[in-house]
């Protein structure tokens, strides 16, 4: 049978990527100018879902202020998970919503409908457990599994070995009795986790593999949201008119007759671009965000209302809500070392990470990989280096 109901887990805080998430959930940080859960959600609607339901969490506001009590004409139920105790304990929140089978899926990852739409036709073939099944070269930093005759045989996280091609994709067809395996499931370290729960169905149960092709991305580090961008760019998700072939442009938006936007490039509601600005390629600007003349932004995501004032050059950039960057400032871009908590990760595609309300007064120098923290104050000529905490004064 078809299903009819979604449930999607976004109550985690996404740690990995702060300063971003300092302040929302990572569900709600931006895939090229729309949040990550405005995607997810779009491709279950388009798959036919009928019933959203949406654990939240960490900063829970910020998704239902956002979305109301529907998305596209379907109702969404919120349910709450206190504590972030893991995946699986996640899903046991929405117990009492759901009667009947259901679709499962992260709310930090991008797929499209079709890959939802073969989980759902498999389930409805076999009336088994259906997992989609992504190939990646590198699995170490997923859920690997281990496939024979279409069925799952063995999860394996973040494996070390170069032995699996395979990884967890994050869609999930189960029966509600999924809810039953997740009260007999060991915790770890108090955590309740999904993966664990599917290893306790292998034991007894059919776990179909579905081995999709289409789009899947997440965003696991702050650099990882470049890479979502031009995803989403090079597949033309965006809700804005085209201008040109692979130029958005919201009808709002205005752009100098001067400036230029080299595809892909998206601009939303309310921008304004000012003259010989250059902005793209892969670029994404969301709600109300002002870029200077004689500007250029190549390979960034500016979240709405940043202001990045004349003469600026911003690579491999991000930024948070409501950012301002003065005059002069410089973003040179990556390859970069990114110091994220206590570990160091080499060559990444960073420029810098500029965090909600974060003020750079101009001519301000950002070394690559550079973290800026909510609310710092970078005073002019400043050169940022490393990473600056959130409610920091920068002085020279």
């Amino acid at each position: 049978m078809h299903i009819d109901t979604a449930v999607v887990l976004a109550a985690g805080e996404g740690t990995r990527l702060r300063p971003l998430t300092r302040n929302r959930p990572k569900p709600m940080l931006p895939a090229a100018n729309r949040p990550i859960l405005e995607h997810v959600f779009d491709a279950l609607v388009e798959a036919g879902i009928e019933q959203l339901v949406a654990v939240v969490g960490f900063k829970r506001d910020r998704v239902q202020d956002h979305f109301g009590p529907t998305y596209r004409g379907v109702p969404i139920t919120y349910v709450t998970q206190h504590k972030q105790l893991g995946s699986g304990h996640a899903l046991l929140q929405a117990r009492a919503a759901v009667d009947g089978p259901l679709l499962v899926m992260n709310g930090d990852r991008l797929v499209d409908a079709g890959t939802i739409e073969a989980v759902d036709a498999s389930y409805d073939e076999t009336g088994d457990t259906s997992i989609a099944v992504v190939e990646r070269q590198d699995t170490s930093r997923y859920g690997a599994v281990q496939v024979r005759d279409r069925d799952i045989v063995e999860i394996v996280e973040k494996p070390q070995e170069d032995d699996y091609r395979l990884i967890n994709g994050g869609v999930y067809a189960f029966d509600a009795d999924v809810f039953d395996a997740i009260d007999e499931t060991t915790r770890h370290a108090g955590e309740l986790a999904l993966t664990d729960t599917i290893e306790l169905l292998l034991e007894t149960d059919r776990v179909r593999a579905v081995e999709v092709d289409g789009m899947w991305v997440d965003a696991t580090y702050p650099w990882d949201l470049l890479t979502v961008a031009c995803e989403v760019l090079a597949r033309g998700r965006v809700v804005e008119s085209a201008r040109d072939e692979r130029v958005w442009v919201d009808d709002s938006a205005r752009v100098h007759d001067d400036a230029v936007l080299q595809a892909p490039v998206v601009v939303g509601p309310d921008c304004e671009i000012g003259p010989d600005a250059v902005i793209g390629p892969d670029v994404a600007l969301g709600r109300n965000v002002t870029v200077g003349a004689n500007t250029v932004v190549q390979h960034s995501v500016l979240d709405a209302d940043t202001r990045v004032d004349p003469s600026s050059t911003l690579i491999d950039t991000v930024t948070g809500q409501d950012v301002t960057l003065g005059a002069a400032t410089v973003a040179p871009g990556g390859p970069a070392d990114v110091q994220v908590g206590t570990e160091v990760f080499e060559d990444q595609q960073l420029g810098a990470v500029v965090a909600d309300r974060a003020d750079a007064r101009g001519d301000v120098s950002f070394v690559p990989g550079s973290l800026v923290g909510p609310n710092a104050r970078i005073a002019t000529g400043v050169t940022v280096d490393g990473t600056v905490p959130e409610d920091a004064e920068v002085v020279r």
